[in-house]
């Protein structure tokens, strides 16, 4: 029996806001808009462009939630996108207009850089070295 983290839960603004920052800023893919019209609600799913644990795009629907808006991690790092091409998808999200909290630096596990979302999340792009990357898959 084998278990996996299907998806994650991203609370946002606005839908389409967020889908166009997500597949335009970074690349990201639409898995799947579904209307969910009883709930006044779409099912949105995204991924990273080489697939992944999913990111469901949950519109804040109470004050509580809209009060989490681009803090759902208290101002910790929230998630980490994972590239095997830094430099290139750095240089990228910068052209792009991606704010970094954190330029680049090289650390023991790899590269890192810390930038935050349309919201105020923050991500780690994140390169690792070669032997934390075979670890990871053991």
């Amino acid at each position: 029996m084998a278990q996996k983290l299907a998806h994650l839960t991203l609370v946002v603004r606005d839908y389409d806001e967020a889908l166009a920052f997500f597949t335009q800023k970074l690349n990201f893919v639409m898995v799947e808009d579904t209307p969910v019209p009883e709930q006044h609600k779409r099912w949105v799913v995204i991924a990273p462009s080489g697939g992944g644990t999913g990111l469901v795009l949950g519109k804040a629907s109470t004050p509580a939630q809209e009060a989490s808006i681009g803090n759902q991690t208290g101002g910790r790092v929230f998630l980490f996108l994972g590239t095997d091409s830094f430099w290139q998808d750095y240089r990228r999200m910068v052209c792009a207009g991606i704010n970094f909290e954190r330029l680049p630096q090289h650390q023991p596990y790899g590269w890192v850089a810390v930038f935050k979302d349309l919201y105020g999340n923050l991500w780690d792009l994140l390169q690792q070295n070669q032997a934390q990357n075979s670890g990871l898959q053991n």
